[in-house]
């Protein structure tokens, strides 16, 4: 399936329905949740941990699958958490349009940041019908934190649960090497030319103009919406500092996981983590 977010980029996504046997809470009309899964920088809908998590939730409902933009074989540039909220926004918008009534993100890394910076830009019920949420991601930063969340073109796209794993809770951090090979990846050409042919991900040259909605400002903003902080104490890209000021800001409706030898992302989230985040989700926000 390819999906196009507000601004026109092309998304692949994939939908598979729940395991026959899932262990799912039905409505009355029979229909299941569905976990929208946002990858890490350099993912895509076909990377192994990718299609791993999307098994493990299958057991909790049905799961679409996408690539952000300059990812996989969706069109455009990443911009590195940026405009990828359109095509999260995008992905939603079609989970509903499939008649789902209960929809849960879970994004890991990257896609943390950006579930995070969703849920508070497309709150439940704030579209007025004068614009969208692509005016907020593209106008001011002013406009970006304090302006009202609006349904994607193609209509709602508002989630009922958040899930944000190994997610940043600030810009521009260079506090690990990790991270500052990453920023050489995104700022440098010949980071960029590494990441195009090496990493298979295609990196928008421009600077964020303006800097997007900060990730623990975003967190500030989700309520009453569940949400869940997952971050592992051996993370090599954010220490605990990060979960942990995202916990604050987030206040006392957020669950707060930090998983004992847990590296980072999807890359480090067994099985049995995956599950425990699926059976969260069911309980928080259960439905069809």
């Amino acid at each position: 399936m390819v999906l196009l977010a507000a601004d026109g980029v092309a998304i692949e996504a994939v939908y598979e329905p729940a395991d026959f046997d899932a262990d799912v809470t039905r409505d009355a009309a029979g229909r299941v949740p569905v976990t929208v899964v946002a990858h890490g920088f350099t993912g895509s809908v076909g990377r192994p941990h990718v299609r791993r998590a999307a098994a493990v939730f299958r057991r909790y409902g049905a799961v679409i699958t996408f690539s952000f933009r300059g990812h996989g074989a969706s069109g455009g540039r990443s911009t590195v958490g940026d405009r990828e909220v359109l095509d999260l926004a995008a992905a939603v918008a079609w989970a509903r349009r499939l008649g789902h009534r209960t929809v849960w993100t879970v994004g890991f890394s990257m896609g943390g940041s950006v579930v995070l910076r969703h849920a508070a830009l497309y709150p439940a019920g704030a579209s007025d019908g004068h614009g969208s949420a692509h005016d907020d991601v593209h106008g001011s930063a002013h406009d970006d934190v304090h302006g009202s969340g609006h349904d994607d073109a193609h209509g709602p796209a508002h989630t009922d649960a958040v899930v944000a794993v190994s997610a940043p809770a600030r810009w521009y951090y260079r506090g690990t090497a990790a991270m500052r090979r990453l920023h050489w990846v995104v700022t440098r050409p010949l980071g960029r030319a590494v990441g195009r042919y090496g990493l298979r991900t295609r990196i928008h040259t421009s600077d964020w103009d303006p800097v997007p909605l900060d990730p623990a400002e975003a967190a500030a903003r989700i309520a009453p919406t569940p949400l869940l902080l997952v971050h592992g104490d051996r993370d090599p890209y954010f220490p605990l500092d990060h979960p942990r000021a995202l916990a604050t800001a987030a206040g006392s409706h957020a669950d707060l996981w930090l998983e004992p030898g847990m590296g980072h992302a999807e890359n480090a989230a067994d099985e049995a983590l995956l599950a425990r985040i699926g059976a969260w989700a069911a309980r928080r926000a259960p439905g069809g």
